[in-house]
């Protein structure tokens, strides 16, 4: 049987998790999230998760699977997320992994490169200059070294920041030129949709969707959050969404200004989205428009296998 595993890939907004249900039930199988804050439990309105009953209905796998606070990251999403693709290859099922985390989406097609030591002396050093002077500090010396590395991260993702330096310290190489010369076995034929949108249909799905965040409780949830006795500080809230609204619970903006911030922000987290994954020449895009719906876009993927 061949090995295909169907990922299907967009900026925030563009529907995915629709399309990634209804191709489920398709295909009587399950979906991996391939998204870095879902995998959070508490960090449901916030992050857009699926619906109760479509967790339901159909199995997602690292979705509300870590505690706030718990640290994960990207090399060890691709040692996860492969046992559960060979797991549902092995009872006849085609995986179809669904996310905006260009990282995982890369992480687990190609492989990621986790194999320089670290100095942690080094790491300290840029712990406390990301504590005297912010995430902006060190994403800035970063450009100064490795430039082609930091155009695919930002800023506020300063612990890859600080590996991508911590590499270049050790080895006096960037990143991105040692994550090329590894190489993982192809066992799986990973086959990738793109939803493809206007940029202004985009947009309004965005201000649609921050609205009725704020409609279903977000500040309820944020709040909550952090009566549970999660720091803010914690890396799964600074995020698009909980970090504006923890500025407003802190009265250092209004509501109204940190709904037009999730916005904002928002828009720019969708365009640096869409330059990552335009640059994946494997990527099928898929165009959507107003009229486009799920299931016809799940039929089109179906054709395309």
């Amino acid at each position: 049987m061949e090995r295909k595993v169907i990922v299907i890939v967009g900026p925030t907004c563009s529907g995915k998790t629709k399309v990634g249900i209804t191709l489920a039930h398709k295909l009587h199988t399950e979906i991996i999230s391939a998204d870095s804050r879902q995998i959070y439990k508490q960090l449901t309105i916030g992050t857009a998760k699926p619906a109760q009953n479509e967790l339901r209905t159909i199995k997602h796998h690292f979705i509300d699977f870590l505690e706030p606070d718990e640290t994960y990251n990207v090399s060890r999403f691709e040692t996860d997320s492969l046992k559960v693709i060979d797991e549902l290859i092995k009872h006849g099922k085609i995986p179809i992994v669904v996310g905006g985390s260009g990282l995982y989406i890369k992480a687990l097609t190609e492989g990621i490169f986790n194999s320089v030591d670290t100095d942690d002396d080094y790491r300290e050093e840029l712990k406390e200059k990301r504590e005297k002077f912010g995430n902006e500090y060190l994403y800035e010396e970063l450009k100064k070294v490795d430039s082609q590395s930091a155009a695919g991260m930002l800023p506020q993702n300063w612990k890859r920041v600080m590996r991508a330096l911590e590499v270049f310290h050790l080895t006096g190489e960037p990143i991105w030129k040692m994550q090329e010369s590894y190489e993982r076995k192809a066992i799986y034929n990973f086959i990738l949709f793109g939803l493809n949108w206007n940029r202004n249909i985009l947009y309004a799905n965005i201000e649609r969707r921050v609205d009725e965040m704020i409609t279903a409780g977000l500040v309820d949830e944020v709040k909550n959050i952090l009566s549970l006795g999660y720091s803010k500080k914690i890396n799964a809230l600074n995020t698009v969404g909980y970090k504006e609204i923890i500025s407003y619970l802190e009265n250092e903006i209004s509501l109204e200004r940190a709904v037009e911030l999730i916005k904002r922000n928002t828009r720019r987290y969708a365009k640096r989205q869409m330059t990552w994954f335009r640059k994946a020449k494997e990527i099928n895009w898929l165009t959507c428009d107003e009229n486009t719906s799920a299931e016809q876009l799940a039929s089109l993927i179906l054709k395309k296998m």
